[in-house]
């Protein structure tokens, strides 16, 4: 059992590092719960100090990640056309990676420009509206990825650190 439950874990940090990118899966809680379900096993001790830190920190950055790129869209002069635009381009640099690697930076930017001509905003501000409706979009993702990344970390550290115990049948 405590085997499953740190291979459900694991799959629950690695949708949470996905997540950091996709705007449908929220990153940091799915890595979160990844964390808590290697912590229910019986192998692993239970600190609740531990797991109450780790899910304020994911809620904080979830909740920071719908603020960010408003700020940074109005910071830059942008509209709510601007930051649908972004996440539009999101989605279509995962359907359609024509630009390889650097789809998923492009994309978004030109969602953003194009959420803001549509928004009827002549093309100097859509310009800079979609480069600050971009640039919280890259900030929001950093952090989550961050976190993440440090959650899997910890996964890690802490699977290590029990592997004899997880493994005993």
């Amino acid at each position: 059992m405590d085997l499953a439950l740190a291979l459900f874990g694991f799959l629950f940090i690695i949708i949470g590092l996905i997540g950091s990118f996709l705007p449908i899966l929220p990153g940091p809680p799915m890595s979160w719960i990844g964390l808590l379900l290697l912590y229910l096993t019986k192998a692993v001790p239970n600190d609740t100090w531990f797991l109450g830190i780790t899910l304020a920190v994911a809620l904080f950055v979830f909740a920071l990640d719908y603020i960010i790129p408003a700020l940074g869209t109005k910071k830059f002069g942008g509209s709510k056309m601007g930051m649908i635009g972004t996440t539009v381009g999101l989605l279509v640099s995962l359907f359609f990676p024509i630009f390889g690697a650097f789809g998923i930076i492009i994309w978004p930017f030109i969602g953003a420009l194009v959420g803001e001509l549509i928004n009827k905003a002549d093309s100097k501000t859509a310009v800079k509206a979609a480069f600050g409706s971009f640039l919280g979009f890259l900030t929001g993702t950093f952090l989550k990825f961050i976190v993440a990344v440090v959650y899997l970390g910890f996964f890690i550290l802490t699977f290590w650190e029990y592997r004899v115990s997880i493994f005993s049948f």
